[in-house]
Protein backbone atom coordinates (compact mmCIF):
# COMPACT_ATOMS: atom_id res chain seq x y z
CA UNK A 1 0.00 0.00 0.00
CA UNK A 2 1.40 3.39 -1.20
CA UNK A 3 1.81 6.07 2.11
CA UNK A 4 -0.09 8.92 1.24
CA UNK A 5 2.09 12.38 0.87
CA UNK A 6 0.53 15.49 2.13
CA UNK A 7 1.46 18.83 0.83
CA UNK A 8 1.51 21.54 3.56
CA UNK A 9 1.31 25.12 2.04
CA UNK A 10 2.05 27.95 4.27
CA UNK A 11 1.29 32.00 3.64
CA UNK A 12 4.34 33.25 6.00
CA UNK A 13 5.39 36.77 6.81
CA UNK A 14 8.69 37.82 4.85
CA UNK A 15 10.44 37.81 8.71
CA UNK A 16 8.67 34.54 10.60
CA UNK A 17 11.30 31.67 10.99
CA UNK A 18 9.16 29.86 13.28
CA UNK A 19 6.09 28.53 11.16
CA UNK A 20 8.03 26.53 8.90
CA UNK A 21 9.94 24.91 12.12
CA UNK A 22 7.04 24.27 14.59
CA UNK A 23 4.29 23.16 12.31
CA UNK A 24 6.84 20.30 10.69
CA UNK A 25 8.02 19.71 14.03
CA UNK A 26 5.02 18.63 14.95
CA UNK A 27 4.13 16.60 11.78
CA UNK A 28 7.39 14.90 11.81
CA UNK A 29 6.58 13.73 15.26
CA UNK A 30 3.45 12.46 14.22
CA UNK A 31 4.77 10.40 11.39
CA UNK A 32 6.41 8.17 14.17
CA UNK A 33 2.93 6.85 14.62
CA UNK A 34 0.93 7.57 11.81
CA UNK A 35 2.20 6.21 8.31
CA UNK A 36 0.89 9.88 6.22
CA UNK A 37 3.82 11.70 5.20
CA UNK A 38 3.92 15.26 5.04
CA UNK A 39 5.84 17.94 2.77
CA UNK A 40 6.07 22.17 3.20
CA UNK A 41 5.83 24.68 0.77
CA UNK A 42 5.67 28.52 1.62
CA UNK A 43 5.31 31.79 0.09
CA UNK A 44 5.73 35.10 1.84
CA UNK A 45 4.04 38.29 2.07
CA UNK A 46 6.33 41.36 3.57
CA UNK A 47 6.42 42.54 6.98
CA UNK A 48 10.03 43.58 8.99
CA UNK A 49 7.89 45.05 11.78
CA UNK A 50 4.67 44.07 14.48
CA UNK A 51 2.68 47.44 13.37
CA UNK A 52 -1.25 47.31 12.40
CA UNK A 53 0.16 49.40 9.49
CA UNK A 54 2.55 46.87 8.02
CA UNK A 55 0.08 44.07 9.57
CA UNK A 56 -2.74 45.44 6.95
CA UNK A 57 -0.26 46.02 4.00
CA UNK A 58 1.19 42.55 4.22
CA UNK A 59 -2.73 41.04 4.62
CA UNK A 60 -3.31 42.74 1.08
CA UNK A 61 -0.46 39.88 -0.36
CA UNK A 62 -2.20 36.92 0.84
CA UNK A 63 -4.66 36.55 -2.62
CA UNK A 64 -1.03 36.42 -4.26
CA UNK A 65 0.51 33.80 -1.83
CA UNK A 66 -2.67 31.63 -2.18
CA UNK A 67 -2.72 31.70 -5.85
CA UNK A 68 1.41 30.58 -6.15
CA UNK A 69 0.64 28.06 -3.78
CA UNK A 70 -2.38 26.74 -5.38
CA UNK A 71 0.02 26.03 -8.53
CA UNK A 72 1.69 23.74 -6.71
CA UNK A 73 -1.60 21.71 -5.97
CA UNK A 74 -1.61 21.67 -1.88
CA UNK A 75 -3.84 20.23 0.38
CA UNK A 76 -4.43 22.77 2.67
CA UNK A 77 -3.14 26.54 2.75
CA UNK A 78 -2.27 27.84 6.51
CA UNK A 79 -2.32 31.52 6.96
CA UNK A 80 0.66 32.04 9.41
CA UNK A 81 -0.06 35.61 11.45
CA UNK A 82 -2.33 35.30 14.05
CA UNK A 83 -2.31 39.17 14.68
CA UNK A 84 -2.41 40.30 11.05
CA UNK A 85 -6.06 38.74 11.16
CA UNK A 86 -7.02 40.01 14.27
CA UNK A 87 -6.12 43.36 13.63
CA UNK A 88 -8.35 43.56 10.79
CA UNK A 89 -11.26 43.32 13.22
CA UNK A 90 -13.56 40.90 15.20
CA UNK A 91 -14.44 38.12 13.10
CA UNK A 92 -12.11 38.69 10.18
CA UNK A 93 -10.52 35.39 9.84
CA UNK A 94 -13.76 34.29 8.07
CA UNK A 95 -13.53 36.58 5.55
CA UNK A 96 -10.07 36.13 5.11
CA UNK A 97 -10.50 32.16 4.99
CA UNK A 98 -13.96 32.81 2.20
CA UNK A 99 -11.47 34.71 -0.10
CA UNK A 100 -8.25 32.81 -0.36
CA UNK A 101 -10.43 29.52 -0.67
CA UNK A 102 -12.20 31.14 -3.39
CA UNK A 103 -8.82 32.36 -5.11
CA UNK A 104 -7.71 28.46 -5.08
CA UNK A 105 -10.45 27.32 -6.37
CA UNK A 106 -11.11 29.90 -9.16
CA UNK A 107 -7.57 28.20 -9.97
CA UNK A 108 -8.66 25.19 -10.43
CA UNK A 109 -7.28 24.21 -7.22
CA UNK A 110 -9.71 23.92 -4.24
CA UNK A 111 -7.89 23.88 -1.00
CA UNK A 112 -9.48 24.37 2.86
CA UNK A 113 -7.47 27.57 4.25
CA UNK A 114 -7.03 27.68 8.22
CA UNK A 115 -5.81 30.82 9.31
CA UNK A 116 -3.98 30.53 12.44
CA UNK A 117 -6.47 33.21 14.54
CA UNK A 118 -9.53 31.03 13.31
CA UNK A 119 -7.47 28.47 14.24
CA UNK A 120 -6.99 29.32 18.11
CA UNK A 121 -10.51 30.09 18.86
CA UNK A 122 -11.72 27.05 16.76
CA UNK A 123 -9.41 24.65 19.05
CA UNK A 124 -11.03 26.89 22.33
CA UNK A 125 -14.49 25.68 21.28
CA UNK A 126 -12.70 22.21 20.86
CA UNK A 127 -11.55 22.18 24.35
CA UNK A 128 -14.85 23.89 25.87
CA UNK A 129 -11.92 26.44 26.96
CA UNK A 130 -13.98 29.31 28.05
CA UNK A 131 -11.76 31.55 30.51
CA UNK A 132 -8.10 31.23 29.55
CA UNK A 133 -4.44 33.21 30.08
CA UNK A 134 -2.98 34.50 27.50
CA UNK A 135 1.01 35.10 26.71
CA UNK A 136 1.41 37.55 23.34
CA UNK A 137 4.74 38.83 22.36
CA UNK A 138 3.05 41.81 20.95
CA UNK A 139 3.02 45.75 21.82
CA UNK A 140 0.18 46.62 24.39
CA UNK A 141 -2.05 48.10 21.71
CA UNK A 142 -1.76 45.17 19.67
CA UNK A 143 -2.39 42.46 21.92
CA UNK A 144 -5.17 44.51 23.39
CA UNK A 145 -6.82 44.30 19.90
CA UNK A 146 -6.27 40.09 19.70
CA UNK A 147 -7.77 40.14 23.41
CA UNK A 148 -10.84 41.94 21.98
CA UNK A 149 -10.62 39.63 19.01
CA UNK A 150 -11.06 36.19 20.90
CA UNK A 151 -13.64 37.85 23.34
CA UNK A 152 -15.88 38.65 20.74
CA UNK A 153 -15.60 34.80 20.09
CA UNK A 154 -17.25 34.24 23.71
CA UNK A 155 -13.68 33.21 25.17
CA UNK A 156 -13.26 35.33 28.43
CA UNK A 157 -8.82 36.25 28.98
CA UNK A 158 -8.74 36.18 32.71
CA UNK A 159 -5.10 37.13 32.51
CA UNK A 160 -2.63 37.47 30.25
CA UNK A 161 1.18 38.95 29.41
CA UNK A 162 2.33 41.21 26.56
CA UNK A 163 5.99 41.03 25.77
CA UNK A 164 5.89 43.89 24.03
CA UNK A 165 8.47 42.96 21.44
CA UNK A 166 7.98 45.07 17.88
CA UNK A 167 10.65 43.88 15.36
CA UNK A 168 9.40 40.07 14.06
CA UNK A 169 12.54 39.12 14.04
CA UNK A 170 13.21 39.86 17.85
CA UNK A 171 9.99 37.73 18.69
CA UNK A 172 11.68 34.73 16.73
CA UNK A 173 14.89 35.06 18.76
CA UNK A 174 12.88 34.81 22.26
CA UNK A 175 13.85 31.95 23.94
CA UNK A 176 10.99 29.59 24.82
CA UNK A 177 12.63 28.46 28.27
CA UNK A 178 11.49 31.51 29.52
CA UNK A 179 7.99 31.18 29.18
CA UNK A 180 6.97 28.81 32.07
CA UNK A 181 8.51 31.68 34.31
CA UNK A 182 6.22 34.26 32.59
CA UNK A 183 3.10 31.96 33.44
CA UNK A 184 3.83 31.25 36.74
CA UNK A 185 3.55 35.46 36.92
CA UNK A 186 0.18 35.14 36.10
CA UNK A 187 -2.67 33.61 38.02
CA UNK A 188 -3.90 30.86 36.10
CA UNK A 189 -5.90 29.28 39.14
CA UNK A 190 -9.40 30.01 37.06
CA UNK A 191 -8.46 29.35 33.76
CA UNK A 192 -9.62 26.85 31.35
CA UNK A 193 -6.37 27.03 29.27
CA UNK A 194 -3.31 28.48 28.94
CA UNK A 195 -2.09 30.33 25.38
CA UNK A 196 1.57 30.34 25.96
CA UNK A 197 1.79 31.79 22.40
CA UNK A 198 -0.47 33.62 20.51
CA UNK A 199 1.43 34.07 17.97
CA UNK A 200 3.26 31.64 15.34
CA UNK A 201 6.23 33.49 15.37
CA UNK A 202 7.10 33.53 19.29
CA UNK A 203 8.67 29.44 19.93
CA UNK A 204 7.28 28.09 22.04
CA UNK A 205 6.58 24.17 21.15
CA UNK A 206 9.56 23.35 23.35
CA UNK A 207 7.94 24.75 26.77
CA UNK A 208 4.47 23.25 26.28
CA UNK A 209 4.62 19.87 28.13
CA UNK A 210 6.73 22.22 30.66
CA UNK A 211 3.92 24.50 31.43
CA UNK A 212 1.25 21.54 31.29
CA UNK A 213 3.12 20.24 34.24
CA UNK A 214 3.52 22.96 36.10
CA UNK A 215 -0.17 24.83 35.83
CA UNK A 216 -2.37 21.43 35.37
CA UNK A 217 -3.64 22.74 32.76
CA UNK A 218 -4.32 21.74 28.85
CA UNK A 219 -1.92 24.26 27.25
CA UNK A 220 -1.80 25.32 23.52
CA UNK A 221 -0.32 27.91 20.60
CA UNK A 222 -1.30 29.17 18.22
CA UNK A 223 0.97 27.32 16.13
CA UNK A 224 -0.86 23.97 17.57
CA UNK A 225 -3.99 24.87 16.95
CA UNK A 226 -3.00 25.27 13.55
CA UNK A 227 -1.60 21.89 13.00
CA UNK A 228 -4.67 20.62 15.09
CA UNK A 229 -7.04 22.46 12.50
CA UNK A 230 -5.11 21.50 9.40
CA UNK A 231 -4.79 17.47 10.35
CA UNK A 232 -8.66 18.04 10.45
CA UNK A 233 -9.17 20.06 7.38
CA UNK A 234 -7.44 16.75 5.71
CA UNK A 235 -9.76 14.25 7.85
CA UNK A 236 -6.56 12.77 9.47
CA UNK A 237 -6.61 12.25 13.19
CA UNK A 238 -5.47 14.87 15.11
CA UNK A 239 -2.56 13.76 16.87
CA UNK A 240 1.05 14.51 16.96
CA UNK A 241 3.35 13.14 20.23
CA UNK A 242 4.95 16.02 22.77
CA UNK A 243 2.63 19.08 21.50
CA UNK A 244 0.13 19.21 24.51
CA UNK A 245 -2.96 18.51 24.91
CA UNK A 246 -4.33 19.46 21.90
CA UNK A 247 -3.04 17.15 20.28
CA UNK A 248 -3.05 14.30 22.78
CA UNK A 249 -5.70 12.52 21.35
CA UNK A 250 -7.83 13.83 23.95
CA UNK A 251 -10.09 16.06 21.34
Amino acid sequence: MTTKTYRIGQIVPSSNVTMETEIPAMLAARQLIKPERFVFHSARMRMKHVTKEELAAMDGQSDRCALELSDARVDVLGYACLVAIMSMGPGYHRESRSRLESVTAANGAPAPVITSAGALVEALEVMKAKRIAVVAPYMKPLTKLVIDYIEAEGVEVVTHKALEISDNLKVAEHDPARLPGIVAGLDTSNVDAIVLSACVQMPSLASVAKVEALTGKPTLTAAIATTYMMLKALDLEPVAPGAGALLSGAY
